[in-house]
């Protein structure tokens, strides 16, 4: 689409980078004023939260690649580093333990630190996903319906141009986007603390598992080629993971009543 959103001099403002950037600052907004709200987080805390995510989610995002193509990264690099994308599992579960650590050295309540996450999450990504969209990566499929978008720019990374594809990215924005809005349905009628959460989580994953079968970038690796991909495969662990966590805090929550909620002083 437009890979470049512009330029002043030598300095390139990419689309997918300015969208991300984008992303982070209404996520630290909403971390900053829910934080505060719920649990008492300091502004400090939420940026250096936000910080330590990135981080993980970088190091995760890209070391995942390796499972996508390992031969064209381990012997090119400086690929893996410049302009390769992430891959938002392999960010994703960096950034959780990541989080966890954070939660418990601060003291802050983890349930509920997770459920305000969930909607963090959602604001980055599909941001980031818009950015896909405009860069040409993780395309969809030729595709002959009225909705399909033709990428014409060479420097974007849709293949092939000048052919209709499914706009896989800016479909799965728009699951994101309903998927958030739920959530945040969902925030005033919860049954127990870390329900958005989980909740998040087995949505999610269950939407990409059935976009994966419109993209068409098959770079992204396949465990059974072209029925089972990495990223429907790992969907699938985190459905059962979470169905079964879903279910053990449900429980403890009809048996013990709701879990404690930390009150913000006012």
């Amino acid at each position: 689409m437009h890979p470049v959103l512009f330029k002043i001099g030598s300095i390139t403002i990419y689309s997918y980078g300015f969208l991300i950037a984008l992303g982070v600052v209404f996520g630290v907004a909403y971390l900053a004023f829910r934080g505060k709200k719920e649990v008492a987080l300091t502004f400090d805390q939420a940026n250096n939260l936000f910080l330590l995510i990135f981080i993980a989610a970088l190091v995760g995002g890209k070391l995942f690649l390796l499972f996508e193509n390992t031969s064209l990264y381990l012997n090119n690099p400086k690929r893996l580093l410049t302009g390769s994308g992430f891959v938002f599992y392999g960010s994703f579960l960096f950034a959780v333990p990541t989080m966890l650590w954070y939660f418990r050295k601060n003291k802050l309540p983890v349930y509920q630190m997770l459920d305000i996450m969930a909607i963090v999450t959602c604001l980055v990504h599909m941001f980031g996903r818009v950015g896909c969209f405009m860069a040409g990566c993780c395309y969809g499929k030729p595709t002959d319906s009225f909705f399909g978008v033709v990428f014409t720019d060479p420097a974007c990374q849709a293949n092939p141009l000048n052919t209709p594809l499914f706009p896989t990215q800016l479909m799965e924005a728009g699951f994101i986007l309903v998927v958030m809005l739920f959530l945040l349905y969902q925030r005033e009628r919860k049954q127990f603390q870390g329900q958005l959460f989980l909740l998040y989580l087995m949505l999610y994953a269950g939407g990409r598992f059935v976009l994966e079968y419109f993209r068409g970038d098959a770079v992204r690796g396949f465990i059974i080629e072209d029925f089972l991909s990495n990223a429907q495969f790992v969907a699938v662990i985190i459905i059962a993971i979470t169905y079964y966590f879903y279910r053990s805090w449900s429980i403890r929550n009809r048996i013990t009543g709701r879990i404690p909620t930390f009150k913000a002083k006012k």
